[in-house]
Order: C-alpha cells, then structure tokens, then sequence
C-alpha cells in the first residue's frame, strides 16, 4: 500500500507546479467570458475529461511513441516550448473585451481540447514531465507490485484533474472579487508567467539537445 500512496503523490507532486490549475483559472476564465455559467460548466468538465487521458496517454505509451517515431524529449520540449510561448505572448496581448459583450457568446465559445485542454492546461510541459514519470518505472517487479504502481498513478492522474476542475468552476467567485482591474492584472500576470514557462521549457530542451549533441 505505501508503493500506491508513494506514487500517487510522486505524481501530483510532479505534475502540479506544471499543471499550475491556480495560476491558469483565470485565463480560463478570461477565454470562457462570453459564455454562460452552463457552458463553462460544461467546458470545464471536457477540458478534465481531456486532461485525464492526455496525461494517462503521455506516462503509458509517451515514451513507446516517441521511441516509434525516433523523437527525443528534448525536441519535445522545444517544440512544446515554443506552442505555450506563442500562447503565452498571444494572451498577454490580446485586447480586453468590452463591457456588454456577452451578445457575442454564442460565437465565441472555445474550443475545450485547444485552447483550453492544450497548451493552456496540459501544455508540453506536463506532458513531458508524465513521459519521464512513465519512463522511470521499475521494469523488473512482480505482477501486483506493478498494479499498485499503476494504479497510484492514475490515481495523482485523477487527484490533479479534479483539481482543475475545482479551480477553474470556482475562478468566478475569485475575480468577482478581484473585480475587473484586479482580474485584468491577475490574467496579464498569468500570461507572463506562461510566456516565461514556454521559453524556460525551449530552453531545457535545447540545453539538453546541444548537451547530448557534444
């Protein structure tokens, strides 16, 4: 039992600081503003559901896949740098929308799996971090030894999932509170800091490349 609550924390553990479901309830919020209350509900709940098996996806198979295709973790994660970079400086200067632009919501909707899902919340970064907890399991235990393994990681899988979930139903409540120049400064904040993620994650990989090149 203490391989399954072991790994289930080595796992939210990981993937939370790169997840970063805080940091990332307001620039869901800020894409999701011309929707109702419903349908952000709903989006929310897509963007977990794609979330799980994105992240299930990446620690079982990310390392068999990149491996088929003869890709390295490195070219991953500057290639996955430069998407949430590219985001990032896209949020950072989009324009404020009007007051009473809520007319506008039905044609306005995003879309749950990109944006939202991918880069905003498992962006290349989380999924580079499940491929190396996937590809750091023990490869030479018994059956049930293995099962707890698994099944602590899809448990941290499921932990951090809901805690999206949570965090963006409940982003509302929050800029409610922070009113509207509290919540642009928090959305222009958390677009910054994803600016600089995507480019620390280019750099990494690109230190790693060059690094295994020489």
């Amino acid at each position: 039992m203490n391989a399954f609550v072991d790994t289930l924390l080595l796992v939210y553990g990981g993937l939370f600081p790169i997840v970063n479901p805080i940091g990332s309830a307001p620039l869901f919020l800020g894409l999701t503003q011309f929707c109702t209350d419903k349908q952000r509900n709903t989006l929310a709940r897509s963007v977990v559901i794609n979330s799980f098996f994105l992240l299930l996806g990446a620690m079982f198979m990310g390392s068999h896949v990149l491996e088929f295709f003869g890709i390295s973790l490195p070219v991953v994660r500057i290639g996955g740098g430069m998407v949430v970079t590219a985001f990032g400086w896209k949020l950072l200067n989009s324009d404020t929308p009007p007051e009473g632009a809520n007319a506008k919501a039905d044609s306005t909707i995003p879309d749950a799996f990109y944006p939202l899902t991918m880069p905003l919340t498992v962006g290349p970064g989380s999924i580079s971090v499940a491929i190396s907890l996937g590809s750091a399991r023990p490869k030479s235990l018994n059956f049930d030894h293995l099962t707890l393994l698994a099944g602590g990681a899809v448990a941290g899988i499921v932990l951090i999932v809901m805690t999206v979930y949570l965090c963006y139903r409940f982003a509302e409540p929050l800029v409610r509170l922070l009113g509207p120049v509290g919540t642009n400064v928090l959305m222009r904040l958390s677009a910054f800091i994803m600016l600089c993620i995507g480019i620390q994650i280019l750099w990494s990989g690109w230190g790693e490349l060059t690094g295994a090149a020489h």
